[in-house]
């Protein structure tokens, strides 16, 4: 049988935990939402204007593409800052570098057990948020790809259709 320590067997989930660690994740997700759909509305922007040139050189709908994921990138960073934030206020961590860093490999699900015990649940809670957003973001990166793909294969009629052989 598993030997469990003083501290796990004392460790009881507490209210304050689970509202805090709820309050985070609807953060989360709000800051998510808004940061997807300005994206969206930024890369529209974008393809709209470029229009004309994407259809001489493709090349500028992989911009767009490229364009978007750096939002996104962007917009999860700022997820991260936040947990981070919050890690830092509650005397979890001792710095926002070290608070930055761990919330990072918790939120990509690589790390976890580095908070005190008293904000245990909070790391789990930020790997469901991580996981989450994550999956929102491959959603969107995968409508701009599309959009691009889409845009290729209507700009280049001549590959589909040879280049002017008979044969």
């Amino acid at each position: 049988m598993h030997e469990f320590s003083q501290q796990d067997l004392t460790y009881v989930t507490r209210a304050d935990e689970v509202l805090w660690g709820a309050l985070l994740l609807a953060l989360t997700i709000a800051i998510h939402g808004t940061g997807m759909l300005l994206t969206l509305r930024a890369t529209n922007s974008v393809r709209d204007r470029t229009r004309a040139v994407q259809y001489r050189l493709p090349a500028v709908g992989l911009g767009i593409v490229i364009l978007g994921a750096w939002i996104i990138v962007f917009v999860n960073l700022i997820e991260v800052a936040t947990w981070a934030a919050f890690f830092v206020l509650k005397g979890a961590q001792p710095n926002i570098s070290t608070a930055f860093f761990n919330a990072m490999l918790n939120y990509t699900t690589l790390q976890a057990s580095y908070l005190p015990l008293r904000w245990r649940l909070l790391e789990g809670m930020l790997g469901m948020s991580g996981l989450l957003t994550t999956a929102w973001s491959t959603s969107i990166l995968f409508i701009l790809a599309r959009e691009f793909m889409e845009q290729v294969q209507r700009s280049a009629p001549a590959l589909h259709h040879g280049s002017g052989d008979s044969g």
